[in-house]
């Protein structure tokens, strides 16, 4: 019962993470640039993986995306792919962690649904440490501008999705830490349990090698049904197994 409830509240939390990674990629504040004009004008501007924007104050937008995937930064384009991985990932550990878990009824046995769900934490670690990186690497990449003297461009600053994107990225190795471990447990259980129970067959099958009724001398030999046994039990006089 235990694990069960382990398997739920580690469902929650990816299932939480993954939604916070997947909301990220397509959000517009990943840098932000406030510039403060005259009285009567204020233009805000932030950009995100795919395009650059500005917003004045009357509220409108004029966007301008990115003209050439293959003539982007290096950085933007290793943030995108790794966004896009996260959100992949997750999907997958999502549909792996339902066939998995215990409180469904799909999946086969209860060995084979515990390494589904462990793939399904697997995938979410993966998820997670994809987005981590993906937000670290923008906001490095900000920092590094913001704190050069000798950069004279524009300069940002940290937009929200990147901690959106950072919070759904520790909800999700989180959340498949708990499954990783949780499904650990359940395998050595049910490892042991499969154990015992092949022993106690393999004693009863032994003891049992005799039909019921029949008597066992000690100068009678066992009948040729039994000949090909490799143990051979004597008694000294008449028994009844």
């Amino acid at each position: 019962m235990n694990g069960m409830v382990t398997e739920i509240f580690a469902f929650t939390l990816t299932t939480m993470g993954w939604m916070l990674e997947s909301s990220t990629l397509p959000l517009d504040y990943w840098k932000v640039l406030t510039l403060d004009g005259t009285v009567l004008t204020t233009a805000m501007l932030w950009s995100n993986l795919w395009k650059d924007c500005i917003t004045d104050s009357t509220g409108l937008s004029s966007c301008k995306e990115f003209p050439s995937m293959l003539a982007l930064d290096g950085y933007i384009q290793a943030c995108r792919g790794l966004m896009i991985a996260a959100v992949c990932l997750g999907f997958f550990g999502a549909l792996f962690a339902l066939v998995g878990m215990k409180c469904t009824k799909i999946g086969g046995t209860v060995v084979n649904k515990a390494r589904i769900a462990c793939f399904a934490g697997v995938n979410f670690i993966l998820s997670g440490l994809c987005s981590l990186s993906s937000c670290s690497i923008y906001a490095h990449r900000i920092t590094t501008e913001f704190f050069d003297p000798m950069f004279v461009e524009q300069k940002y600053e940290l937009g929200a999705a990147l901690f959106i994107g950072w919070g759904g990225s520790i909800l999700c190795i989180l959340g498949g830490g708990l499954f990783c471990f949780s499904i650990a447990g359940s395998c050595t259980k049910s490892h042991d349990q499969a154990g015992y129970i092949y022993k106690g067959a393999t004693s009863h099958s032994h003891i049992s090698s005799y039909p019921r009724g029949q008597a066992k001398s000690l100068n009678q030999r066992p009948p040729s049904e039994y000949s090909s046994s490799s143990t051979v039990l004597y008694f000294d006089k008449n028994m009844y197994v």
